[in-house]
């Protein structure tokens, strides 16, 4: 019984997620819509930087949408289907996305730009590499902690947006009338701070899942068993 209704659970959560990704993605995209680089919500040093980070955002919410996806129950029991959507994720997201963020950050003035947005750009092409290394090997459970962990560091531009108006509530009791007024227009100026922030979050919250204890570790263990089975 736990097992039947974890599934539907779990896949709820996914779509929840989904729609998530999709609603924040259309947010996060739409100032760079135009290509006018002086509707950039971080600061740009010319032109090459400013289409760099383009490419960096559009590709990321490729993989921010497909991410969620991965996880729905239904999806994962179609093979070629759920091997479809990785590939994209990863080839059409994660990997130039990420190789995109490296000269990004680089490119930036802000030291804590470049280690907000340098680090988890390594990290996610590490935890894809191991990944798919691992779903080779047919090691489903450990593709599966891998996935989730590089998911985690995809939905940082969810989470350092959400970091970022809480920051600044954080600032409030501190700092004095004339100052509450014209808070809103350090936004940007939070933004990598957010993002220095959130990836670190992100990975947190995302150990913590694949630790907690449940029936979908037998179930993926399952999984991997049969696959093995019928690749003899």
């Amino acid at each position: 019984m736990i097992q039947h209704r974890s599934r539907p659970a779990r896949g709820r959560r996914s779509w929840l997620m989904l729609i998530v990704a999709v609603v924040s993605g259309g947010v996060l995209v739409s100032p760079y819509l135009g290509l006018d680089s002086g509707d950039s919500r971080l600061d740009v040093s010319g032109g090459a930087h400013y289409y760099l980070l383009v490419a960096h955002i559009f590709t990321a919410l490729v993989a921010l949408v497909l991410g969620p996806l991965q996880f729905v129950p239904a999806i994962r029991a179609r093979r070629r289907v759920h091997r479809a959507i990785g590939r994209c994720y990863l080839l059409a997201g994660v990997l130039p996305s990420a190789l995109a963020a490296v000269p990004v950050a680089m490119l930036s003035d802000r030291l804590i730009t470049q280690i907000g947005l340098t680090i988890p750009a390594v990290l996610w092409l590490i935890t894809g590499w191991l990944a798919i290394r691992a779903a080779r090997r047919r090691d489903f459970l450990r593709h599966r902690n891998w996935m989730m962990r590089n998911y985690a560091l995809t939905f940082l531009a969810v989470t350092s947006r959400i970091l970022v108006p809480l920051l600044l509530l954080a600032r409030v009791p501190f700092s004095d009338t004339a100052e509450v007024g014209s808070i809103g227009a350090d936004a940007p100026s939070m933004i990598p701070i957010g993002q220095a922030l959130g990836w670190i979050v992100n990975l947190v919250v995302a150990e913590l899942l694949i630790r907690r204890p449940g029936p979908w570790r037998a179930q993926v263990a399952t999984l991997g068993a049969s696959a093995a089975r019928s690749s003899m």
